[in-house]
């Protein structure tokens, strides 16, 4: 399982080059828009990924967080840190393995009250990775890693 782990690791540092970033502590593009404009409640609460609508907008941390609602949009104003993504938004298997990169919004995690976004192309599914390694693991490794990667 070591082994195999290594290889996958190694693989998706040299297929996904061109996502890796340095440098935030936030995955975002000059936008400024978190998640891609995903609504982080719709992953915490409903367990899905939805697009938000810039009339639902909310600003936290200088990031702008898009919504479907005005519930939802009330609800993240009540609490925004229980609604941010863990690694700031950053593939938590990438973390895992010390590395930032992008993800795809549409592959998600939800656990313990947290949500975890994954990197996916045609080579690395990263969650499905995930998914197949042990988890507290995992996040105790990305834990650690972030300590250090969020000041990069």
């Amino acid at each position: 399982m070591k082994s195999l782990s290594i290889v996958f690791v190694t693989m998706l540092l040299f297929t996904t080059i061109g996502f890796s970033q340095s440098k935030a502590s936030h995955n975002i593009d000059d936008s400024k828009i978190a998640l891609q404009g995903y609504s982080p409640v719709s992953y915490l609460d409903l367990g899905i990924a939805q697009k938000g609508v810039k009339e639902f907008k909310a600003t936290y941390s200088g990031l702008a967080y898009y919504f479907t609602s005005e519930d939802q949009k009330k609800a993240f104003e009540a609490n925004p840190k229980k609604y941010l993504p863990e690694y700031g938004g950053y593939c938590a298997f990438g973390i895992s393995v010390g590395a930032k990169f992008r993800v795809d919004p549409n592959k998600f995690v939800v656990k313990d009250g947290k949500y975890y976004l994954f990197l996916y192309d045609l080579e690395v599914d990263a969650q499905q990775l995930w998914l197949d390694g042990n988890h507290k693991e995992l996040v105790a490794k990305a834990d650690n890693n972030w300590t250090k990667l969020k000041k990069d």
